[in-house]
């Protein structure tokens, strides 16, 4: 049997590196939309772990349940626009903490983003505002302090995420510190989605490495 050249070896490996950062990224390719079960059996597990003050709790599920079942098995971002309290917002469950709501919350994000990077989600950007509205045309519009944007390859990565067991203990501080809005967003304009550029990246090698093989042989 004729042995397969080092190129031929070298795109194969390449390429089952690019299947699987797709794959990655975009899960549903191969996992498809939530079901009603797995539904279901997320929303028991965040009322059971997942800290949330008492009097919202009922708001909170089922505005996840809603964000669930539209679920379609595709990536989308999540805008986080913020606003800090100006001291901790304390209640039922949350844990002590001598820190600034700033600090409450520059915990929660150094311990979060790792477990979103796990699940191929990751912020595109995040920061502080700078100045106040600029439009200003009604009450609750400013005073905006923080604004972040998530890229997550699906609905069911922030379900896995919100019932981790290490999320339970941190989710306090992000409600401790600010109000936010969380609006799930469809992608119009983005440049470029990770799973691209990785493919890029990955020909890029491929070329250069053939070439320079092909180089050393003439020599």
């Amino acid at each position: 049997m004729k042995r397969l050249g080092f190129n031929t070896v070298f795109a194969v490996v390449l390429s089952l590196i690019f299947v699987a950062v797709v794959l990655w990224q975009i899960p549903g390719l191969v996992g498809g939309r939530l079901t009603k079960d797995e539904i279901a059996r997320y929303l028991v597990q965040i009322e059971r772990q997942v800290p949330l003050p008492p009097d919202e709790k009922p708001a909170v599920l089922a505005h996840v349940r809603a964000f669930a079942e539209a679920d379609d098995g595709k990536p989308f971002y999540m805008l986080n626009l913020m606003r800090y309290h100006d001291k901790l917002r304390m209640f039922p469950g949350a844990p002590t903490f001598s820190g600034s709501p700033r600090e409450a919350n520059a915990l929660y994000e150094h311990a979060t983003i790792p477990l979103a990077v796990k699940r191929g989600a990751f912020p595109i950007f995040a920061g502080e505002t700078h100045g106040a509205n600029v439009m200003d045309f009604g009450p609750g519009q400013d005073g905006w302090t923080r604004v972040m944007l998530v890229r997550y390859p699906s609905r069911r990565a922030i379900l896995d995420l919100l019932t981790d067991p290490a999320y339970g203990p941190i989710e306090p501080y992000k409600l401790m510190a600010l109000e936010v809005v969380l609006a799930p967003t469809w992608a119009e304009l983005v440049f470029p989605p990770f799973w691209v550029a990785a493919g890029a990246v990955l020909l890029l090698i491929f070329l250069a490495t053939g070439w320079a093989r092909a180089a050393r042989s003439r020599d």
